[in-house]
C-alpha cells in the first residue's frame, strides 16, 4: 500500500491565476509545498480533495506593511500576532512584513529580539520584519549590517513625521540611505513633513480645535507631497532603492512617477483604507466615527482619490497594496477626546485588504485578476526576495493558496 503524504491535497478543476498568465489546471500539495501544476492529476494517496470547478486559485496575500501589538503614543495595538495573523488568514493574506521600532535608547538588535519573541509563539501565517531607524549613533550602522547579515532583514523604515518620537533628520536618513545602498537593503519611507506638522498642530490647539478634524488640517497633503519628493531626491543622491509606504494623496504618487521617469528605483505602496474611502470621515458628527479613521498620513479630502490610486495601481505607476494595520480600540482612540494628536493613530485592514482590492480594482473592471495577483503577492515577494517561493503558483513554491468564486 503506498504511503499517505503528509497533508497531501488535490485543487482540482480550478483556474491558475499568477501575476503573468492565467491557464486551466489542477494543483496538488504535499508537505506544504506544490510538487505538481496541471490538468488531469491525481491525488496523492490519502489526500484531500478540494472542487475548484468554476474558482479561481490564487496565490496566498502577502501584507508588507503592518503593526502587530505596537506600542504607540502611550498604548498598545490591539491585534497581537495571534489575532493578526488569524485575520489575515481569514481575509486571504497567507504572509505579513511587520515592522520592529525601537523604543528610545534601545539597540536595533534589542528591539529586533523583542518583536522576534512577541510574534515567533504566536502566528498564524508566515512572517517577516523590517527594522525602523528611529536615531542615528555610532552604533547603528554596524548593527543594520548585523540584521542584514546575520538575521536576515533586507529592508529598513524611516519616520519623516511623528517629530520628537520617531522622526529622523535629513543627514540621518541620508547615512542610513547609504549604508542601506552598503547592504544590498531597501529603504522604506513614511513621508511626511513633520516639523511643519508638528507647528500647523500646535497653531491649531492654541485656535481651540481639539477634534479628530484636526488631524487631517494638520496634515495637509502638500507634506505628503513635499517629504515624498525629498525622499526619493535623498535615495537618488545615496544611489538606494526606494519604497514609499502608505501612498495617500494624489501629489505623493504623482512625486514617484516622476522620479521613476527620471530612472529612479522607487516603489508606491497605496493602502486598503486610502482605496476604500476619503477624508470626509473626519468630519463626521460622530466623534468615535471620526476618530477611528485617524491615521499618518490622513485620508485624502478629494473623494476622487480612492479611484485614482486604483487607477495608478492598474497603470503600473503604483506598485502594491498593503494596510499599515494598526487597531485601537474607541476606548485607547479616545485618550485624544481633547487633542487631536493625542489620538492613537492605525486603522485594521489586513483582514480586508484582499477583498477591497477585488472590489474596487476586479469587480469595477479596472484591473485583471493576473494585475489583482501582482499588487497583493506577486510584487511584494519579487521586492522582498521570497519569489518565487512565495507569490507564485508553481512546482517547487510555498502552497499558499486562496481560492475563490
Amino acid at each position: 500500500m503506498p504511503a499517505v503524504t503528509k497533508g497531501a491535497l488535490l485543487i482540482k478543476g480550478g483556474r491558475v491565476v499568477n501575476d503573468d498568465s492565467m491557464f486551466d489546471a489542477d494543483v496538488v500539495v504535499e508537505n506544504g509545498i506544490i510538487t505538481q501544476v496541471g490538468k488531469g492529476l491525481q491525488a496523492p494517496s490519502g489526500a484531500r480533495v478540494i472542487d475548484a470547478t468554476g474558482k479561481l486559485i490564487l496565490p496566498g496575500g502577502i501584507d508588507p506593511h503592518t503593526h502587530m501589538q505596537l506600542p504607540f503614543m502611550g498604548t498598545t495595538a490591539v491585534d497581537d500576532f495571534y489575532e493578526g495573523t488569524k485575520a489575515a488568514l481569514a481575509g486571504g493574506t497567507t504572509m505579513i512584513i511587520d515592522f520592529v521600532i525601537p523604543q528610545p535608547g534601545d539597540s536595533l538588535l534589542k528591539a529586533y529580539e523583542t518583536w522576534r519573541g512577541w510574534a515567533d509563539p504566536k502566528v498564524c501565517c508566515d512572517y517577516a520584519l523590517s527594522v525602523a531607524i528611529t536615531k542615528w549613533t555610532d552604533k547603528t550602522a554596524s548593527e543594520m549590517a548585523t540584521l542584514t547579515n546575520e538575521k536576515g532583514i533586507n529592508s529598513f523604515k524611516f519616520f519623516m513625521a511623528y517629530k520628537n518620537v520617531f522622526m529622523v533628520r535629513d543627514d540621518e536618513m541620508f547615512r542610513a540611505f547609504q549604508e542601506c545602498r552598503k547592504l544590498g537593503a531597501l529603504a522604506r519611507v513614511h513621508a511626511e513633513n513633520g516639523d511643519v506638522i508638528f507647528e500647523k498642530q500646535q497653531s491649531l490647539l492654541e485656535l481651540g480645535v481639539t477634534g479628530p478634524e484636526g488631524h487631517t488640517q494638520s496634515r495637509p497633503e502638500e507634506l505628503e507631497a513635499e517629504a515624498t519628493n525629498r525622499a526619493c531626491v535623498l535615495a537618488s543622491q545615496a544611489n538606494c532603492p526606494l519604497y514609499v509606504v502608505h501612498v495617500m494623496s494624489k501629489g505623493a504618487a504623482e512625486k514617484i512617477a516622476e522620479h521613476r521617469q527620471k530612472g529612479a528605483i522607487v516603489f508606491g505602496e497605496p493602502i486598503a483604507a486610502g482605496l476604500a474611502t476619503d477624508g470626509s470621515n473626519y468630519f463626521h458628527t460622530c466623534w468615535r466615527h471620526a476618530a477611528a479613521h485617524v491615521l499618518s498620513p490622513p485620508l485624502s479630502h478629494d473623494p476622487t482619490t480612492p479611484g485614482a490610486l486604483m487607477d495608478l495601481l492598474a497603470s503600473g505607476q503604483l506598485h502594491l497594496t498593503a494596510t499599515d494595520n494598526c487597531t485601537f480600540k474607541s476606548e485607547q482612540k479616545a485618550m485624544g477626546k481633547d487633542d487631536f494628536t493625542k489620538i492613537p493613530n492605525g486603522v485594521n485592514g489586513v483582514e480586508d485588504r484582499m477583498s477591497v482590492v477585488w472590489e474596487k480594482g476586479v469587480h469595477s473592471g479596472k484591473l485583471d485578476p493576473m494585475r489583482f495577483v501582482a499588487i497583493t503577492s506577486s510584487t511584494a515577494a519579487k521586492i522582498f526576495n521570497i519569489y518565487p517561493q512565495k507569490g507564485r503558483i508553481a512546482v517547487g513554491s510555498d502552497a499558499d493558496l486562496v481560492v475563490v468564486e
